[in-house]
């Protein structure tokens, strides 16, 4: 069997194959421009495309998101800064807080809507947060892995020493 400069094998040419090859053959671009516009890859070069099973998330995101679930109706930007400040002991800018809901929100885990303008906040309202059934799959999805890790481990746990 003869093989092209691409490494493609091509059928003898007394096949019938050999008629639906070297049609495709001459349909190929010939020089590296030619070919580079017309999307096709480098000899030699394989491109895999591959998708990842879950996304990735950051361990603020998902403690963030854990609050909204937690916090229930109350869920809104400072509530979220409070609950997640109290619980790792770590004081967290109200920048983060609602730029990592924003990325939540994008990633479709929460949902959003202003409230009813309140008197308190000088006829402002507020930007309520709540998981959506997408947020609840990951959280569910979180817990199990946790819990999947961290078995066998042991309620105490003593490193080696070093």
């Amino acid at each position: 069997m003869r093989r092209t400069r691409d490494l493609n094998p091509i059928p003898p040419r007394n096949s019938p194959q050999n008629l639906l090859a070297s049609s495709l053959i001459a349909a190929r671009p010939r020089d590296r421009k030619e070919r580079y516009r017309s999307g096709l890859a480098q000899p030699g070069f394989v491109l895999q495309y591959r998708t990842m099973a879950r996304p990735i998330f950051g361990s603020l995101e998902l403690t963030i998101l854990l609050a909204v679930s937690r916090l229930g109706e109350d869920a809104y930007g400072l509530t979220v800064r409070d609950d997640i400040s109290a619980r790792t002991g770590h004081d967290y800018s109200v920048g983060a807080v609602y730029t990592t809901l924003q990325r939540l929100e994008e990633k479709r885990l929460v949902s959003s809507r202003l409230s009813e303008p309140l008197p308190i906040r000088g006829g402002r309202a507020r930007r309520e947060f709540r998981v959506t059934a997408a947020g609840g799959k990951v959280l569910r999805d979180a817990r199990r892995i946790a819990t999947s890790v961290w078995a066998g481990a042991g309620a105490t746990h003593r490193p080696e020493p070093a």
